[in-house]
């Protein structure tokens, strides 16, 4: 599932994963959890059928890493596209707040007999972004490189 993108710099760039089914968007959900934007990071391209996130989300699959060498946690901005998007509805997410924080908890697909089928982005404080989809299309690539993450301690969920 990833790919070998590189930075202009010949870095390596990091995650790109593709999800074409809900095993796959279950993988990407997991490694968004904890991911904040604003609502001016996200943008719907209606003509074009695409829904896209720029997030900054913590560094899952680099916890080992960190844990075993001793070193800060880090996040990375990436970015999210759902294809084949036509339908897009919000709740408890208002668009003309552009400053607003969002906390993603997860990212889950309902699918329909037909293939279509609906993909839910959760919030935390109950917002919830619901996508209708002609089809499970969905990108995760990071587009930066890593850096240390502001408070230099990983999510925790066991509180």
């Amino acid at each position: 599932m990833s790919g070998d993108a590189r930075f202009a710099d010949g870095a390596e760039r990091g995650l790109k994963l593709q999800a074409l089914d809900v095993e796959d968007l279950s993988v990407i959900s997991s490694l968004l959890q904890d991911a904040v934007l604003t609502i001016a990071d996200v943008t719907w391209q209606r003509k074009h059928r695409r829904f896209a996130l720029l997030l900054n989300r913590f560094r899952w699959e680099d916890l080992d890493k960190a844990d075993t060498q001793k070193r800060p946690f880090e996040r990375v901005r990436s970015l999210l596209v759902f294809e084949d998007v036509q339908k897009v509805q919000s709740q408890g997410v208002t668009a003309t707040e552009k400053d607003t924080v969002l906390s993603l908890l997860a990212v889950t697909f309902d699918p329909s007999e037909d293939g279509a089928g609906r993909v839910v982005m959760t919030f935390a404080g109950d917002g919830v972004i619901a996508l209708d989809v002609e089809a499970l299309g969905v990108l995760l690539q990071d587009v930066t490189k890593p850096y240390e993450a502001p408070s230099s301690k990983r999510p925790r969920h066991d509180i």
